[in-house]
């Protein structure tokens, strides 16, 4: 019986990764480019470097140029600010960010689990605030939050 414990081959930890290690060896991540009308400069390479990051730190896959047990690859499609709310005085109190990324995963090993979806995360700051000031923060959590649903959909099975 323990002989049967020890020989289990998939492995669930507690980031959420369940991948069968025995079948599935590596991951290719496409980088994503920006097709979105509005474009701040560096969030293109901070999602790009942030999601290859991901995989690398919560998972054993080796990531590969081509041909990848696990295919990732999609764009950027939209990064977007609308007011949120209004103040008293009728003028905007507060500025929603946006960004939304598609994302199409193959799985070489299983086609059943293969996928296209986007994935969307916000973000509110005070509108007495300057974009440029907030942005690098803002758009770095935005991008923290992506990889996250990511990394869920793609490897966690939820």
């Amino acid at each position: 019986m323990t002989l049967m414990l020890t020989a289990c081959s998939v492995s669930y930890k507690f980031n959420g990764a369940s991948i069968d290690y025995t079948k599935t060896k590596t991951i290719q991540i496409v980088d994503f480019p920006i097709r979105s009308s509005y474009v701040w400069g560096p969030m293109g390479p901070m999602f790009n470097n942030q999601l290859k990051e991901q995989f690398a730190s919560h998972t054993r896959l080796e990531q590969v140029r081509r041909n990848g047990d696990l295919k990732i690859e999609g764009e950027i499609t939209q990064y977007q600010q609308r007011n949120k709310s209004v103040s008293a005085e009728g003028y905007s109190a507060q500025t929603e960010l946006s960004m939304t990324v598609n994302v199409r995963f193959t799985n070489n090993i299983n086609h059943n689990e293969d996928f296209e979806q986007q994935f969307t995360a916000t973000s509110t700051y005070e509108t007495t605030l300057s974009l440029n000031s907030v942005q690098e923060a803002l758009v770095g959590q935005m991008v923290k939050d992506l990889c996250d649903q990511i990394f869920n959909a793609t490897v966690a099975n939820w």
